[in-house]
């Protein structure tokens, strides 16, 4: 799992995320993101190229181990 997070009050809507990686990021309207912040590892390489193309460096882009992350006893 790939966790994002983008810094909406920095996000000024150039939309190059949207182009990189339009499995995970979409623009609604010619101001508002949408995204899904626990996008698929294998958008990871996308993710990473939206993160660097964003103008005003607002996406943030982490991968997560999700075994690292699983509860003990949660089966």
């Amino acid at each position: 799992m790939v966790r994002i997070a983008v810094d909406l009050n920095r996000c000024q809507g150039y939309a190059q995320c949207a182009f990189l990686a339009p499995e995970v990021f979409a623009m609604h309207g010619e101001e508002a993101l949408l995204y899904d912040p626990e996008a698929d590892e294998a958008q990871g390489e996308k993710l990473a190229q939206a993160a660097a193309a964003c103008p005003v460096q607002a996406v943030v882009v982490d991968a997560v181990d999700a075994s690292a992350e699983a509860v003990p006893g949660d089966r």
